[in-house]
Protein backbone atom coordinates (compact mmCIF):
# COMPACT_ATOMS: atom_id res chain seq x y z
CA UNK A 1 0.00 0.00 0.00
CA UNK A 2 1.43 3.13 -1.11
CA UNK A 3 1.05 6.37 0.91
CA UNK A 4 -1.98 8.25 0.81
CA UNK A 5 -1.03 11.73 -0.81
CA UNK A 6 -4.38 13.04 -0.52
CA UNK A 7 -4.51 12.30 3.08
CA UNK A 8 -1.40 13.50 4.11
CA UNK A 9 -1.80 17.07 2.41
CA UNK A 10 -5.40 17.27 4.19
CA UNK A 11 -3.34 16.63 7.46
CA UNK A 12 -0.76 18.87 6.97
CA UNK A 13 -4.03 21.59 6.18
CA UNK A 14 -5.70 20.74 8.80
CA UNK A 15 -2.13 21.19 10.66
CA UNK A 16 -1.30 24.96 9.06
CA UNK A 17 -5.25 25.88 10.38
CA UNK A 18 -4.82 25.28 13.79
CA UNK A 19 -1.21 26.75 13.91
CA UNK A 20 -2.54 29.99 12.47
CA UNK A 21 -5.36 30.18 14.99
CA UNK A 22 -2.87 29.62 17.54
CA UNK A 23 -0.55 32.52 16.17
CA UNK A 24 -3.79 34.49 16.12
CA UNK A 25 -5.00 34.08 19.43
CA UNK A 26 -1.26 34.82 20.55
CA UNK A 27 -1.56 38.09 19.30
CA UNK A 28 -4.82 38.33 21.40
CA UNK A 29 -2.63 37.46 24.04
CA UNK A 30 -0.22 40.29 23.95
CA UNK A 31 -3.08 42.55 23.67
CA UNK A 32 -4.65 41.59 26.95
CA UNK A 33 -1.41 41.91 28.59
CA UNK A 34 -1.17 45.37 27.87
CA UNK A 35 -4.71 45.72 29.34
CA UNK A 36 -4.63 43.12 32.23
CA UNK A 37 -3.73 44.41 36.10
CA UNK A 38 -2.03 41.02 36.24
CA UNK A 39 1.08 40.37 34.90
CA UNK A 40 2.25 38.52 32.14
CA UNK A 41 2.90 35.25 33.89
CA UNK A 42 -0.89 35.26 34.93
CA UNK A 43 -2.07 36.05 31.01
CA UNK A 44 -0.27 33.00 29.68
CA UNK A 45 -0.97 30.88 32.31
CA UNK A 46 -4.42 31.83 33.32
CA UNK A 47 -5.62 34.42 30.73
CA UNK A 48 -5.64 36.94 33.12
CA UNK A 49 -8.97 35.25 34.20
CA UNK A 50 -10.69 36.48 31.53
CA UNK A 51 -11.86 33.36 29.71
CA UNK A 52 -14.99 33.92 27.40
CA UNK A 53 -17.46 31.54 29.23
CA UNK A 54 -18.09 30.05 25.43
CA UNK A 55 -14.47 29.67 25.08
CA UNK A 56 -14.15 28.05 27.89
CA UNK A 57 -16.39 25.47 27.49
CA UNK A 58 -15.18 24.40 24.68
CA UNK A 59 -11.64 24.10 26.29
CA UNK A 60 -12.39 22.08 29.16
CA UNK A 61 -14.38 19.64 26.93
CA UNK A 62 -11.40 19.15 24.11
CA UNK A 63 -8.89 18.98 26.95
CA UNK A 64 -10.73 15.94 28.37
CA UNK A 65 -11.79 14.93 24.64
CA UNK A 66 -8.31 13.39 23.58
CA UNK A 67 -6.69 11.05 21.13
CA UNK A 68 -6.90 8.41 24.25
CA UNK A 69 -10.35 9.03 24.84
CA UNK A 70 -11.51 8.63 21.18
CA UNK A 71 -9.39 5.61 20.49
CA UNK A 72 -9.44 4.28 23.71
CA UNK A 73 -13.31 4.21 24.19
CA UNK A 74 -13.66 2.15 20.56
CA UNK A 75 -10.90 -0.12 21.28
CA UNK A 76 -12.58 -1.07 24.61
CA UNK A 77 -16.13 -1.88 22.87
CA UNK A 78 -14.50 -3.54 20.43
CA UNK A 79 -12.35 -6.07 22.52
CA UNK A 80 -14.23 -9.28 23.35
CA UNK A 81 -12.92 -9.21 26.78
CA UNK A 82 -14.54 -5.89 27.67
CA UNK A 83 -17.28 -4.82 25.52
CA UNK A 84 -19.35 -1.43 26.43
CA UNK A 85 -19.99 -2.42 30.14
CA UNK A 86 -15.32 -1.33 30.31
CA UNK A 87 -15.97 1.68 28.18
CA UNK A 88 -16.28 3.59 31.51
CA UNK A 89 -14.62 6.64 29.69
CA UNK A 90 -17.83 8.86 29.17
CA UNK A 91 -19.44 8.21 32.14
CA UNK A 92 -16.16 8.48 34.17
CA UNK A 93 -15.71 12.30 32.36
CA UNK A 94 -18.94 13.23 32.52
CA UNK A 95 -18.74 12.25 36.97
CA UNK A 96 -15.43 13.70 36.66
CA UNK A 97 -16.84 17.48 35.54
CA UNK A 98 -19.95 17.61 37.87
CA UNK A 99 -17.57 16.62 40.79
CA UNK A 100 -14.79 19.37 40.14
CA UNK A 101 -17.97 21.76 39.56
CA UNK A 102 -20.07 20.70 42.75
CA UNK A 103 -16.92 20.15 45.01
CA UNK A 104 -13.77 21.96 43.55
CA UNK A 105 -14.21 25.39 41.46
CA UNK A 106 -15.76 27.37 44.16
CA UNK A 107 -12.74 26.84 46.79
CA UNK A 108 -10.26 27.22 44.34
CA UNK A 109 -11.68 30.37 41.84
CA UNK A 110 -12.96 32.25 45.30
CA UNK A 111 -9.18 32.58 46.49
CA UNK A 112 -8.03 33.36 43.13
CA UNK A 113 -4.83 30.85 42.96
CA UNK A 114 -2.86 30.46 39.48
CA UNK A 115 -2.21 26.65 40.46
CA UNK A 116 -3.78 24.04 42.06
CA UNK A 117 -0.70 23.61 44.17
CA UNK A 118 -1.04 27.02 45.52
CA UNK A 119 -3.05 26.22 48.13
CA UNK A 120 -0.67 23.09 48.80
CA UNK A 121 2.24 25.79 48.93
CA UNK A 122 0.54 28.00 51.15
CA UNK A 123 0.05 25.35 53.84
CA UNK A 124 2.57 22.45 53.84
CA UNK A 125 5.52 24.73 52.39
CA UNK A 126 7.52 25.04 49.15
CA UNK A 127 9.72 21.44 50.17
CA UNK A 128 7.14 19.49 50.55
CA UNK A 129 4.82 20.52 47.58
CA UNK A 130 8.09 20.12 45.21
CA UNK A 131 7.75 16.48 46.08
CA UNK A 132 3.92 16.46 45.28
CA UNK A 133 4.78 17.95 42.16
CA UNK A 134 6.95 14.93 40.67
CA UNK A 135 3.75 12.70 40.25
CA UNK A 136 1.32 16.07 38.86
CA UNK A 137 4.29 16.34 35.88
CA UNK A 138 4.53 12.65 35.23
CA UNK A 139 0.89 12.45 34.59
CA UNK A 140 1.18 15.26 32.23
CA UNK A 141 3.86 13.46 30.55
CA UNK A 142 2.19 10.34 30.32
CA UNK A 143 -1.00 11.64 29.23
CA UNK A 144 1.06 13.44 26.08
CA UNK A 145 2.39 10.30 25.65
CA UNK A 146 -0.90 8.44 25.11
CA UNK A 147 -2.58 10.73 23.34
CA UNK A 148 0.69 11.09 20.85
CA UNK A 149 0.75 7.49 20.67
CA UNK A 150 -3.08 6.80 19.42
CA UNK A 151 -2.47 9.77 16.93
CA UNK A 152 0.64 7.73 15.82
CA UNK A 153 -1.35 4.56 15.12
CA UNK A 154 -3.76 6.24 13.11
CA UNK A 155 -1.95 7.70 10.93
CA UNK A 156 -0.21 4.47 10.20
CA UNK A 157 -3.01 2.76 9.58
CA UNK A 158 -4.94 5.13 7.10
CA UNK A 159 -1.98 7.19 5.63
CA UNK A 160 0.37 4.18 5.50
CA UNK A 161 2.89 6.71 6.74
CA UNK A 162 5.41 5.62 9.59
CA UNK A 163 3.95 6.69 12.84
CA UNK A 164 7.73 8.84 13.74
CA UNK A 165 6.39 11.46 11.54
CA UNK A 166 2.91 11.73 12.60
CA UNK A 167 3.80 12.05 16.32
CA UNK A 168 6.93 14.41 15.59
CA UNK A 169 4.82 16.73 13.42
CA UNK A 170 1.66 16.94 15.43
CA UNK A 171 3.92 17.39 18.48
CA UNK A 172 5.98 20.08 16.93
CA UNK A 173 2.88 21.82 15.98
CA UNK A 174 1.66 21.47 19.41
CA UNK A 175 4.66 23.15 21.01
CA UNK A 176 4.62 25.52 18.89
CA UNK A 177 1.20 27.84 19.00
CA UNK A 178 1.12 26.66 22.92
CA UNK A 179 4.83 28.51 23.06
CA UNK A 180 3.16 31.23 21.22
CA UNK A 181 -0.09 32.44 22.94
CA UNK A 182 -0.22 30.02 26.40
CA UNK A 183 -3.33 29.66 27.55
CA UNK A 184 -5.16 31.76 25.13
CA UNK A 185 -3.81 29.74 22.33
CA UNK A 186 -4.28 26.54 23.65
CA UNK A 187 -8.37 27.70 24.69
CA UNK A 188 -8.86 29.09 21.27
CA UNK A 189 -7.37 26.01 19.33
CA UNK A 190 -9.08 24.04 21.45
CA UNK A 191 -12.48 25.91 20.13
CA UNK A 192 -11.53 24.59 16.37
CA UNK A 193 -10.31 21.34 17.20
CA UNK A 194 -13.74 20.16 19.28
CA UNK A 195 -15.81 21.58 16.41
CA UNK A 196 -13.90 19.26 14.18
CA UNK A 197 -13.58 16.29 16.36
CA UNK A 198 -17.74 16.57 16.58
CA UNK A 199 -18.51 17.25 12.62
CA UNK A 200 -15.73 14.25 11.32
CA UNK A 201 -16.68 12.05 14.24
CA UNK A 202 -20.66 11.81 13.49
CA UNK A 203 -19.73 12.22 9.60
CA UNK A 204 -17.95 8.78 9.96
CA UNK A 205 -20.39 6.82 11.83
CA UNK A 206 -23.20 6.70 9.24
CA UNK A 207 -20.59 5.49 6.98
CA UNK A 208 -19.50 2.56 8.94
CA UNK A 209 -22.94 1.38 10.11
CA UNK A 210 -24.47 1.04 6.58
CA UNK A 211 -21.02 -0.71 5.28
CA UNK A 212 -22.53 -4.01 3.66
CA UNK A 213 -20.22 -6.24 5.85
CA UNK A 214 -21.17 -4.86 8.57
CA UNK A 215 -24.55 -6.21 10.73
CA UNK A 216 -27.37 -4.44 12.54
CA UNK A 217 -25.38 -3.48 16.32
CA UNK A 218 -28.78 -4.31 17.79
CA UNK A 219 -28.55 -7.80 16.74
CA UNK A 220 -25.07 -8.30 18.01
CA UNK A 221 -25.25 -6.13 21.25
CA UNK A 222 -26.62 -9.93 23.08
CA UNK A 223 -25.45 -12.21 20.67
CA UNK A 224 -22.19 -13.61 19.65
CA UNK A 225 -22.03 -13.14 15.70
CA UNK A 226 -18.54 -12.80 14.87
CA UNK A 227 -17.35 -12.23 18.52
CA UNK A 228 -18.61 -11.97 21.75
CA UNK A 229 -21.60 -9.67 22.02
CA UNK A 230 -19.78 -5.88 22.05
CA UNK A 231 -22.01 -5.10 25.30
CA UNK A 232 -19.95 -7.15 27.44
CA UNK A 233 -19.75 -9.11 30.32
CA UNK A 234 -18.56 -8.34 34.12
CA UNK A 235 -16.80 -11.72 35.86
CA UNK A 236 -17.39 -12.01 39.51
CA UNK A 237 -13.81 -11.90 39.44
CA UNK A 238 -12.98 -8.87 37.87
CA UNK A 239 -15.74 -6.77 39.34
CA UNK A 240 -12.85 -5.44 41.35
CA UNK A 241 -10.96 -4.14 38.87
CA UNK A 242 -13.69 -2.73 37.31
CA UNK A 243 -14.36 -1.11 40.07
CA UNK A 244 -11.23 0.31 40.42
CA UNK A 245 -10.70 1.24 37.00
CA UNK A 246 -14.26 3.48 37.06
CA UNK A 247 -12.94 5.12 40.06
CA UNK A 248 -9.94 5.75 38.83
CA UNK A 249 -11.17 7.40 35.94
CA UNK A 250 -13.90 9.20 37.51
CA UNK A 251 -11.63 10.67 40.37
CA UNK A 252 -8.21 11.05 39.13
CA UNK A 253 -8.77 13.83 36.60
CA UNK A 254 -10.06 16.11 39.61
CA UNK A 255 -5.96 16.04 40.44
CA UNK A 256 -5.10 17.17 37.00
CA UNK A 257 -3.75 20.71 36.58
CA UNK A 258 -5.20 21.17 33.22
CA UNK A 259 -8.85 20.64 34.44
CA UNK A 260 -8.33 23.55 37.94
CA UNK A 261 -6.51 25.76 35.08
CA UNK A 262 -9.56 26.06 33.17
CA UNK A 263 -11.50 27.00 36.44
CA UNK A 264 -8.82 29.76 37.33
CA UNK A 265 -9.32 31.01 34.35
CA UNK A 266 -12.63 31.45 34.31
CA UNK A 267 -13.61 35.22 34.99
CA UNK A 268 -16.03 34.18 38.24
CA UNK A 269 -17.00 31.53 40.30
CA UNK A 270 -19.74 30.98 38.62
CA UNK A 271 -18.18 30.57 34.94
CA UNK A 272 -16.15 28.09 35.93
CA UNK A 273 -18.79 26.02 37.87
CA UNK A 274 -21.11 26.29 34.74
CA UNK A 275 -18.19 25.60 32.21
CA UNK A 276 -17.86 21.92 34.88
CA UNK A 277 -21.09 21.03 33.70
CA UNK A 278 -21.48 22.40 30.59
CA UNK A 279 -18.67 20.03 29.44
CA UNK A 280 -19.88 17.12 31.66
CA UNK A 281 -22.66 17.00 29.62
CA UNK A 282 -20.49 17.25 26.38
CA UNK A 283 -18.02 15.13 27.15
CA UNK A 284 -19.97 12.38 27.45
CA UNK A 285 -21.84 12.83 24.06
CA UNK A 286 -18.33 13.30 22.40
CA UNK A 287 -18.24 9.69 23.27
CA UNK A 288 -21.12 8.46 21.49
CA UNK A 289 -19.40 8.16 18.01
CA UNK A 290 -16.43 5.94 19.22
CA UNK A 291 -18.79 3.67 21.34
CA UNK A 292 -20.74 3.29 18.12
CA UNK A 293 -17.76 2.92 15.98
CA UNK A 294 -16.31 0.02 18.32
CA UNK A 295 -19.87 -1.87 18.37
CA UNK A 296 -19.29 -1.45 14.02
CA UNK A 297 -16.04 -3.16 14.20
CA UNK A 298 -17.10 -6.03 16.60
CA UNK A 299 -20.28 -6.63 14.24
CA UNK A 300 -18.27 -6.78 11.00
CA UNK A 301 -17.31 -9.78 8.98
CA UNK A 302 -13.97 -8.47 8.26
CA UNK A 303 -13.36 -11.58 5.81
CA UNK A 304 -16.23 -9.24 3.47
CA UNK A 305 -13.61 -6.21 3.95
CA UNK A 306 -9.56 -5.20 2.36
CA UNK A 307 -8.99 -6.05 5.77
CA UNK A 308 -9.69 -9.94 5.58
CA UNK A 309 -8.48 -12.42 7.91
CA UNK A 310 -7.89 -13.04 10.59
CA UNK A 311 -9.75 -10.46 12.85
CA UNK A 312 -8.03 -7.21 14.47
CA UNK A 313 -8.46 -8.93 17.58
CA UNK A 314 -6.75 -11.86 16.37
CA UNK A 315 -3.77 -10.41 14.86
CA UNK A 316 -3.44 -8.36 17.82
CA UNK A 317 -4.38 -4.88 16.73
CA UNK A 318 -7.66 -4.29 18.54
CA UNK A 319 -5.91 -1.08 20.21
CA UNK A 320 -6.30 0.31 16.34
CA UNK A 321 -9.49 -0.43 15.87
CA UNK A 322 -10.76 2.82 15.20
CA UNK A 323 -8.51 3.49 12.40
CA UNK A 324 -8.52 0.18 10.89
CA UNK A 325 -12.61 0.67 10.98
CA UNK A 326 -11.62 4.21 9.33
CA UNK A 327 -9.88 2.61 6.94
CA UNK A 328 -11.78 -0.28 5.54
CA UNK A 329 -15.46 0.51 6.42
CA UNK A 330 -15.80 4.23 5.01
CA UNK A 331 -14.78 5.79 1.44
CA UNK A 332 -11.28 7.42 1.78
CA UNK A 333 -12.36 10.78 1.94
CA UNK A 334 -14.02 10.16 5.08
CA UNK A 335 -11.33 8.17 6.64
CA UNK A 336 -9.48 11.04 6.06
CA UNK A 337 -12.02 13.33 8.03
CA UNK A 338 -11.31 10.86 10.67
CA UNK A 339 -8.13 11.35 10.44
CA UNK A 340 -8.32 15.16 11.17
CA UNK A 341 -10.45 14.28 14.01
CA UNK A 342 -8.19 11.84 15.85
CA UNK A 343 -5.07 14.46 14.97
CA UNK A 344 -7.40 17.37 16.70
CA UNK A 345 -8.28 15.55 19.66
CA UNK A 346 -4.94 14.63 20.27
CA UNK A 347 -3.29 18.55 20.00
CA UNK A 348 -6.23 19.61 21.86
CA UNK A 349 -5.16 17.42 24.92
CA UNK A 350 -1.49 17.33 24.46
CA UNK A 351 -1.34 21.31 24.73
CA UNK A 352 -3.33 21.68 28.04
CA UNK A 353 -0.48 19.13 29.25
CA UNK A 354 2.01 21.24 28.48
CA UNK A 355 1.00 24.26 29.56
CA UNK A 356 -0.14 22.17 32.81
CA UNK A 357 3.31 21.03 33.36
CA UNK A 358 4.64 24.42 32.55
CA UNK A 359 2.23 26.05 34.54
CA UNK A 360 3.27 24.14 38.15
CA UNK A 361 7.14 24.46 37.63
CA UNK A 362 7.18 28.09 36.99
CA UNK A 363 4.97 28.85 39.80
CA UNK A 364 5.61 26.60 41.96
CA UNK A 365 9.02 25.69 41.94
CA UNK A 366 10.94 27.69 39.83
CA UNK A 367 9.50 31.62 41.55
CA UNK A 368 9.46 29.66 45.12
CA UNK A 369 11.98 27.41 45.07
CA UNK A 370 14.96 28.36 42.51
CA UNK A 371 14.65 31.98 42.30
CA UNK A 372 12.30 34.02 44.28
CA UNK A 373 13.17 37.58 42.67
CA UNK A 374 12.55 35.86 38.97
CA UNK A 375 11.38 38.39 36.75
CA UNK A 376 7.87 38.18 34.64
CA UNK A 377 9.76 37.94 31.21
CA UNK A 378 12.13 35.26 32.88
CA UNK A 379 9.34 33.35 34.28
CA UNK A 380 7.65 33.21 30.51
CA UNK A 381 11.08 31.92 29.39
CA UNK A 382 10.74 29.43 31.92
CA UNK A 383 7.48 28.69 31.24
CA UNK A 384 8.14 28.68 27.27
CA UNK A 385 11.11 25.74 27.97
CA UNK A 386 8.96 23.60 30.74
CA UNK A 387 6.73 23.73 27.39
CA UNK A 388 9.49 22.14 25.14
CA UNK A 389 11.22 19.98 27.84
CA UNK A 390 7.85 18.52 28.41
CA UNK A 391 6.45 17.85 24.76
CA UNK A 392 9.90 16.29 23.89
CA UNK A 393 9.64 13.94 26.85
CA UNK A 394 5.54 12.66 26.10
CA UNK A 395 6.82 12.68 22.61
CA UNK A 396 10.01 10.01 23.39
CA UNK A 397 7.92 7.92 25.31
CA UNK A 398 4.86 7.62 22.93
CA UNK A 399 7.27 5.55 20.75
CA UNK A 400 7.34 3.17 23.24
CA UNK A 401 3.73 1.67 22.93
CA UNK A 402 0.96 1.75 20.63
CA UNK A 403 -1.70 0.93 23.01
CA UNK A 404 -3.11 4.29 24.56
CA UNK A 405 -5.62 2.71 27.41
CA UNK A 406 -2.57 1.81 29.37
CA UNK A 407 -0.71 5.16 29.44
CA UNK A 408 -3.66 6.58 29.81
CA UNK A 409 -4.71 4.70 32.56
CA UNK A 410 -1.26 4.69 34.69
CA UNK A 411 -1.57 8.87 33.95
CA UNK A 412 -4.56 8.76 35.81
CA UNK A 413 -3.46 6.41 38.19
CA UNK A 414 -0.23 8.49 38.81
CA UNK A 415 -2.24 12.01 39.90
CA UNK A 416 -5.27 9.95 41.60
CA UNK A 417 -2.99 8.14 44.35
CA UNK A 418 -0.17 10.85 44.62
CA UNK A 419 -2.12 14.17 44.35
CA UNK A 420 -6.15 13.91 44.87
CA UNK A 421 -5.66 12.50 48.62
CA UNK A 422 -3.40 16.10 49.28
CA UNK A 423 -5.92 18.42 47.11
CA UNK A 424 -8.91 16.65 49.18
CA UNK A 425 -7.22 17.55 52.88
CA UNK A 426 -5.93 21.02 51.89
CA UNK A 427 -9.33 22.38 50.78
CA UNK A 428 -11.66 20.22 53.27
CA UNK A 429 -9.61 19.28 56.55
CA UNK A 430 -8.60 22.36 58.25
CA UNK A 431 -6.76 20.04 60.35
CA UNK A 432 -4.20 18.57 57.94
CA UNK A 433 -0.57 19.78 58.03
CA UNK A 434 2.88 18.80 57.19
CA UNK A 435 3.66 16.00 58.78
CA UNK A 436 0.52 14.66 57.60
CA UNK A 437 0.69 15.52 53.70
CA UNK A 438 3.91 13.68 53.93
CA UNK A 439 3.34 10.84 55.91
CA UNK A 440 0.46 10.42 53.52
CA UNK A 441 2.19 10.54 50.66
CA UNK A 442 4.52 8.02 51.68
CA UNK A 443 2.16 5.84 52.90
CA UNK A 444 -0.17 5.82 49.39
CA UNK A 445 3.21 5.69 47.36
CA UNK A 446 4.54 2.38 49.04
CA UNK A 447 1.30 0.76 48.80
CA UNK A 448 1.06 1.84 44.98
CA UNK A 449 4.48 0.24 44.53
CA UNK A 450 4.77 -2.69 46.08
CA UNK A 451 0.96 -3.34 44.38
CA UNK A 452 3.22 -3.99 40.99
CA UNK A 453 2.50 -2.46 37.77
CA UNK A 454 2.21 -4.31 34.43
CA UNK A 455 2.46 -1.77 31.53
CA UNK A 456 6.54 -1.75 33.37
CA UNK A 457 6.33 -5.41 34.17
CA UNK A 458 6.79 -4.66 38.20
CA UNK A 459 5.99 -7.70 39.88
CA UNK A 460 3.83 -7.17 42.79
CA UNK A 461 5.06 -7.60 46.19
CA UNK A 462 1.74 -7.79 48.04
CA UNK A 463 -0.97 -9.84 46.42
CA UNK A 464 -4.34 -9.06 47.00
CA UNK A 465 -7.38 -11.48 46.39
CA UNK A 466 -7.86 -12.60 42.84
CA UNK A 467 -4.14 -11.59 41.92
CA UNK A 468 -3.64 -13.48 39.23
CA UNK A 469 -0.66 -14.28 36.68
CA UNK A 470 -1.79 -13.63 33.34
CA UNK A 471 0.70 -14.17 29.97
CA UNK A 472 3.46 -13.91 32.28
CA UNK A 473 2.57 -10.72 34.33
CA UNK A 474 1.16 -10.40 38.05
CA UNK A 475 -2.35 -8.61 37.55
CA UNK A 476 -4.13 -7.49 40.11
CA UNK A 477 -7.97 -7.76 40.21
CA UNK A 478 -8.29 -5.80 43.46
CA UNK A 479 -9.41 -2.48 43.67
CA UNK A 480 -5.40 -1.75 44.82
CA UNK A 481 -5.58 1.57 42.94
CA UNK A 482 -8.46 3.53 45.28
CA UNK A 483 -7.48 1.65 48.78
CA UNK A 484 -3.70 3.20 47.99
CA UNK A 485 -5.60 6.38 47.23
CA UNK A 486 -7.80 6.17 50.71
CA UNK A 487 -4.93 4.99 52.64
CA UNK A 488 -3.34 7.94 51.95
CA UNK A 489 -6.24 10.26 52.32
CA UNK A 490 -6.68 8.66 55.74
CA UNK A 491 -2.95 8.17 56.85
CA UNK A 492 -2.38 12.20 56.00
CA UNK A 493 -5.47 13.22 57.93
CA UNK A 494 -4.26 10.65 61.20
CA UNK A 495 -1.08 12.19 61.28
CA UNK A 496 -1.69 14.99 61.09
CA UNK A 497 -4.07 15.04 63.77
CA UNK A 498 -1.88 13.14 65.94
CA UNK A 499 1.10 15.95 65.25
CA UNK A 500 -1.05 18.60 66.07
CA UNK A 501 -2.02 17.38 69.78
CA UNK A 502 1.36 16.24 70.13
CA UNK A 503 2.50 20.02 69.71
CA UNK A 504 -0.54 21.58 71.83
CA UNK A 505 0.44 19.43 74.91
CA UNK A 506 3.93 19.95 74.54
CA UNK A 507 4.56 16.18 74.09
CA UNK A 508 6.75 17.02 71.40
CA UNK A 509 9.29 19.95 71.73
CA UNK A 510 8.23 23.32 70.01
CA UNK A 511 11.47 23.25 68.05
CA UNK A 512 10.51 20.42 66.19
CA UNK A 513 7.37 22.13 64.81
CA UNK A 514 8.98 24.11 61.75
CA UNK A 515 5.75 24.33 59.76
CA UNK A 516 3.56 25.88 63.13
CA UNK A 517 1.47 23.21 63.32
CA UNK A 518 0.77 23.23 66.91
CA UNK A 519 -0.95 26.52 66.52
CA UNK A 520 -3.94 26.02 64.42
CA UNK A 521 -2.40 26.13 61.21
CA UNK A 522 -1.50 29.88 61.68
CA UNK A 523 0.58 30.17 58.55
CA UNK A 524 -2.49 28.89 56.44
CA UNK A 525 -4.79 31.50 58.24
CA UNK A 526 -2.45 34.30 58.40
CA UNK A 527 -1.74 34.09 54.93
CA UNK A 528 -5.73 34.16 54.26
CA UNK A 529 -6.03 37.28 56.46
CA UNK A 530 -3.18 39.07 54.90
CA UNK A 531 -4.90 38.48 51.19
CA UNK A 532 -8.17 40.06 52.75
CA UNK A 533 -7.09 42.83 54.52
CA UNK A 534 -4.80 44.45 51.47
CA UNK A 535 -7.38 43.06 48.89
CA UNK A 536 -4.96 44.08 45.82
CA UNK A 537 -3.74 40.81 45.41
CA UNK A 538 -4.72 37.02 44.80
CA UNK A 539 -3.93 34.78 47.88
CA UNK A 540 -1.37 32.99 45.54
CA UNK A 541 0.30 36.00 44.49
CA UNK A 542 3.97 36.30 44.30
CA UNK A 543 4.17 38.42 47.37
CA UNK A 544 2.24 35.73 49.24
CA UNK A 545 4.17 32.65 48.82
CA UNK A 546 6.41 32.77 51.60
CA UNK A 547 3.55 31.44 54.64
CA UNK A 548 5.23 33.02 57.34
CA UNK A 549 3.42 35.17 59.68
Amino acid sequence: MAVNIPGVIAVAVFYMIILATGIWASRRAKREEKKSTGTGTEVALIAGRNINIFVGIFTMTATWVGGAYIIGTAATVYNPKKGLIWALMPLDFMLNFLLAGIFFAKPLREKEYVTMMDPLQLKYGKTVTCILLIPAVIGDILWVACTTAGLGGTISVILDLSSFYSICSSATVGITYTLLGGMYSVAYTDVIQLMFIFVSMWLCVPFMMLNPASTDITLTAFNGTFQAPWVGTLEPGDVGLWIDEFLVLSLGGLAYQSLHQRILSASSVRDAQVMCFAAAGFSFIMGIPSVLAGAVAASTNWNMTSYGSPTPYDREEDPKILPIALQHLTPNYISILGIGAVAAAVMSSMDSCLLSSASLFSKNVYKTLIRKQASDRELQWVIKISVVVVGLAGMGLAFLEDSVVPFWILSTDVVYTGILPQLICVIYFPISNTYGAVGGFIVGLMLRVLSGEPLFHLPPAIHFPGCKLIDGVYVQHFPYRSLAMLLSLCATILISYVTSLLFERSILPKRWDLRQVGTDSAPYICVNEKANADNKQPVASDQLLDTNC
